[in-house]
């Protein structure tokens, strides 16, 4: 096992990148409004599986060939881009009038699938891997045992997850849920430019 101060110094290091703005963080909200509690918290879980997905083979060495491999690197780089651009145009062609019916009480977007969307934003990133592979270098000894390695993925993943938890509970509650779902419209339009935004710098870079 890690010793202490070693944990702590992992888990404010996950804290502050789970707090940095980008595509999980939009995607969070953008299916908390349209999809409600349930598919954002969906969401939130499923990326920190995924996140924690990452953490595992960077730490059981498959990360290392993925980031080694141009191919494979490749693939996933521009699959994520793939998946980016269809969030944001999906997001772009909403209609306000689904969100107006479901903010008086009717139903919610049917076409919104939190496991699906939360799990595959964070899986086809494979910047992942190489932020893994940083940080995990610092922190992992040679010849460090498999408990370790648990519980560094345990750590990233469920950081990860909570926060985002977080996120999906403030979004989902009171006045901000009432003043995001009486914008809708603008919120959807800013949230697809977004996605549309890094989806072609993920493409260019």
């Amino acid at each position: 096992m890690m010793e202490f101060h070693l944990w702590l110094s992992l888990v404010v290091i996950c804290i502050l990148g789970a707090l940095s703005p980008g595509p999980s963080l939009a995607l969070v909200i953008k299916n908390t409004l349209n999809g409600g509690a349930r598919q954002g918290y969906a969401t939130a879980i499923s990326h920190g599986l995924g996140v924690a997905l990452y953490a595992a083979i960077t730490a059981t060495g498959i990360g290392l060939l993925i980031v080694q491999s141009p191919f494979i690197f490749s693939a996933i780089k521009y699959a994520g881009a793939a998946f980016l651009l269809y969030l944001g145009i999906k997001a772009l062609l909403s209609k306000q009038q689904n969100f107006q019916f479901s903010q008086q009480g009717g139903a919610i977007d049917p076409s919104i699938n939190g496991w699906r969307d939360g799990f595959l934003i964070a899986f086809l990133n494979p910047k992942l891997a190489i932020f893994f592979l940083a940080l995990f270098s610092q922190f992992v000894e040679p010849g460090a045992g498999w408990q370790q390695k648990v519980q560094m993925t345990a750590t990233v993943g469920t950081i990860d997850m909570l926060w985002y938890i977080i996120i999906a509970f403030t979004m989902s509650r009171g006045p901000i849920l009432d003043k995001l779902k009486a914008n809708s419209h603008i919120v959807d339009r800013v949230t697809g430019s977004f996605l549309i935004l890094l989806a072609a710098r993920v493409v260019i870079n």
